[in-house]
């Protein structure tokens, strides 16, 4: 069953915590889709990817480097699965018709903008209705901290 993943930005934007996201998908040796709101915001979240890990590399791409298939984290505007991969984030509340075809699914939102937040409660209870797993994660003084579900 696919678990649903609702990471709720208080204190940060997608930039900051998607690195960290994908660092922890890929330690667990998952693949992943990061499906973006637009042509041009996929273009910004892979510039930003190539200067963001703590560590190391992040390896991705997007149609714009091609090879899908071979892409360990893949960026896009599109509701694709193009690499097999376990994982899928959707930002800038872009939506999925796939989300079952996911271990997980990570839904990140701006918790300030009162739009973004009314629209992840709406896709929650679609996600609910499928009988998706759930759970709801809010940034706080000390990091993520897991919140009751609704």
């Amino acid at each position: 069953m696919t678990e649903v993943h609702f990471y709720h930005l208080t204190r940060n934007n997608v930039e900051e915590v998607l690195p960290a996201l994908l660092e922890k998908t890929r330690e667990r040796g998952w693949k992943a889709v990061v499906m973006a709101s637009s042509p041009e915001r996929v273009e910004s979240l892979n510039r930003h990817l190539w200067v963001s890990g703590r560590d190391s590399f992040l390896p991705h791409g997007s149609a714009r480097d091609g090879e899908a298939a071979l892409q360990p984290i893949w960026l896009t505007e599109s509701d694709e699965r193009p690499n097999g991969a376990q994982v899928l984030f959707l930002t800038d509340g872009a939506v999925s018709q796939q989300q079952g075809d996911y271990e997980r699914v990570c839904d990140i939102f701006d918790g300030e903008n009162e739009e973004a937040v009314a629209a992840a409660r709406q896709r929650w209870q679609e996600c609910k209705e499928k009988g998706f797993t759930l759970s709801y994660w809010q940034q706080g003084d000390n990091g993520w901290a897991k919140q009751a579900a609704a």
